[in-house]
């Protein structure tokens, strides 16, 4: 037997028992005639205790012992006299008979604490010894939990999980395809899906009704924290729903998980309209654990002989509240530089400060007098001692610099309390977006997003301007400034489904190549429907107030796309490539 118990169950009550532990070694200290070892697995630590006079070879043995060693035990359970509070094994400790060295260990590459020296890439590339470290343990913990009770209330609402395939087609809309060669169609290939979109509507054809998979999705494109190229979605779809039945449904989804994994009880979501959102906070994924909404500033500032502001679409600032003495020049003078970087891409930075002893300081004094500033306050609702910022220039470009300037005084004013959560719905998209670069439409989420149907006629007659306009059925779970979710009311009509590849630029042949099976399917009596897919990695980070989704996956990959355990993505042997046909261009580098 390796172990009676687990190294974090024993408590007071277990004294005088003879128990067996196994685990690996966390810490061992040496006091003379006592030595102490940390005995660690998943569940917890306990102490172990030998006794240089009672048994003399063994507290020797433990001596020589390193850490991570993988240990097995065998002792009575006996009282702590210096208890640690800390530990929920903390009362007891184990006075250790036979001791057996299950396998031994190389010194770490950094230490397994819970604050360890190691750097990222290090960690990942001995991810199997920085996933004994609790936070990534406790993460991939949560994350099974989170799994678990997704799969509960989906059931328990008649969702049904079906799996879909792996290899599919590759398609032109959305990011890049990872691709994999046919050995058997030479020439041919599959495409990892990026999503199971067609698919899911597919099975809504087929009368599946409600369905759901918590599916391994694939998009090879750059990657930054909150990004990999393989990520996991909950991916959900029901039939003969309207967009309120599936707003209802994943408000109750994710009230749920909040309660069963956080114990936090979430209001009832707000909802708001794209529009809204982008003349509101300038994203839309807006962070509304705090204030800063922009103030439309043109009717106050144009007109004034300061051409900055009169020759821009956009005039439109934030007020933070009780900082105008946090400021000096130099501060200033950074923050116009942060903001002026190619990142965010601002010409510059306007301030006003609206002084505790009832001055003004501007930075455009001489265009205004101080009553005209003055005025301004009362727009932005400011009080003595808050700092006013604006920014103008292109409408669009200008509300997502101020978005940006918007988050950095959160972060910078420490605006973000701890465990707070802000959920809202984001609806009314565009549904189509005009490129000048390939001077055609794109579709704002996906091809198959049915327009509200307000807007269906206007779809189907309108004319180029009027395709601007037209509204996308879609919506977005956002959750403190992260996109949750997406989904959107679907395409069930053959013939509006056939207008839409038009707008996007598809030939009739191109798309009766990509999608003719669906829109196929949509003759055979496709019911009305719509889904939703939250990104699973994104939802564990968010609830656990992380910002990186690299420490809730096992087995993440760099900022290169790459496995820096396995050493993956590597080279194939030529024999591979002849066989997979793809030999030519390792003919053309010999």
């Amino acid at each position: 037997m390796y172990r009676s118990h687990d190294c974090g169950v024993l408590r007071i009550e277990h004294v005088g028992q003879e128990v067996t532990l196994s685990g690996w070694l966390q810490a061992s200290r040496n006091f003379g005639g006592l030595t102490f070892i940390d005995l660690r697995d998943r569940y917890g630590i306990t102490q172990l205790v030998f006794n240089q006079e009672e048994r003399k070879d063994l507290a020797e043995q433990a001596n020589k012992l390193g850490r991570e060693f993988v240990l097995r035990a065998t002792g009575i359970v006996r009282e702590r006299s210096n208890k640690n509070p800390n530990r929920p094994t903390g009362d007891v400790e184990i006075d250790v008979h036979t001791l057996e060295v299950l396998n031994a260990s190389k010194t770490p590459p950094f230490t397994i604490e819970d604050e360890t020296d190691g750097g990222e890439e290090l960690r990942m590339k001995y991810r199997y010894m920085d996933i004994r470290r609790n936070p990534v343990k406790e993460n991939l913990i949560f994350r099974s939990k989170l799994s678990l009770e997704t799969r509960k209330y989906l059931s328990d609402n008649n969702f049904i999980e079906v799996e879909t395939p792996n290899l599919i087609k590759s398609t032109p809309e959305g990011a890049r395809d990872f691709v994999v060669p046919s050995r058997m169609n030479e020439g041919q290939f599959y495409a990892l899906p990026q999503s199971p979109q067609t698919f899911k509507q597919i099975l809504m054809v087929a009368g599946m009704d409600r369905y759901f998979q918590i599916v391994k999705c694939f998009r090879d494109e750059d990657l930054r924290a909150d990004r990999q190229p393989e990520f996991t979605q909950i991916d959900c779809e029901m039939s003969f729903v309207t967009r309120d039945d599936i707003l209802e449904t994943f408000e109750g989804l994710t009230k749920h998980l909040f309660k069963t994994t956080l114990n936090v009880d979430l209001p009832d979501f707000p909802r708001m309209s794209y529009d809204e959102a982008m003349e509101r906070y300038g994203s839309d994924k807006p962070d509304l654990r705090f204030d800063m909404e922009f103030v439309l500033l043109n009717e106050h500032t144009k007109g004034h002989g300061f051409s900055v502001f009169d020759d821009a679409e956009l005039v439109v600032g934030i007020c933070v509240k009780g900082k105008a003495g946090s400021y000096s020049n130099k501060d200033i003078k950074k923050l116009t530089e942060w903001m002026q970087r190619p990142q965010i891409g601002a010409k510059g930075l306007v301030y006003v400060k609206y002084n505790a002893d009832k001055t003004i300081k501007s930075s455009i004094g001489k265009f205004y007098t101080d009553e005209q500033i003055a005025g301004w306050k009362y727009a932005f609702g400011a009080e003595d001692g808050d700092i006013v910022f604006i920014l103008s220039g292109e409408e669009e470009k200008t509300r997502k610099q101020l978005n940006e300037l918007r988050l950095e005084m959160a972060r910078v004013h420490d605006l973000i309390k701890p465990g707070d959560f802000k959920p809202l719905w984001v609806i009314d998209f565009p549904l189509l977006e005009w490129d000048e670069d390939s001077n055609r439409f794109h579709a704002m989420h996906h091809p198959f997003t049915a327009p509200k149907q307000e807007d269906e006629a206007r779809m189907l007659n309108g004319d180029h301007e009027t395709m601007k306009s037209l509204r996308a059925d879609a919506y977005d779970l956002v959750i403190n400034g992260s996109e949750i979710g997406g989904g959107s009311i679907r395409i069930h009509d053959r013939a509006l489904q056939s207008k839409n590849f038009d707008l996007l630029g598809f030939s009739k042949e191109e798309a009766e190549a990509q999608f003719g099976f669906l829109m196929g399917a949509f003759e055979f009596g496709a019911p009305p429907h719509g889904g939703i897919a939250f990104g699973f990695d994104r939802l564990c980070a968010v609830l656990n107030g992380q910002a990186s989704i690299r420490d809730f996956i096992a087995f993440p990959k760099n900022n290169q796309g790459r496995d820096m355990m396995i050493d993956a993505p590597s080279p194939i042997a030529k024999e591979q490539l002849i066989e997979l046909s793809l030999d030519l261009k390792l003919e053309e580098k010999e």
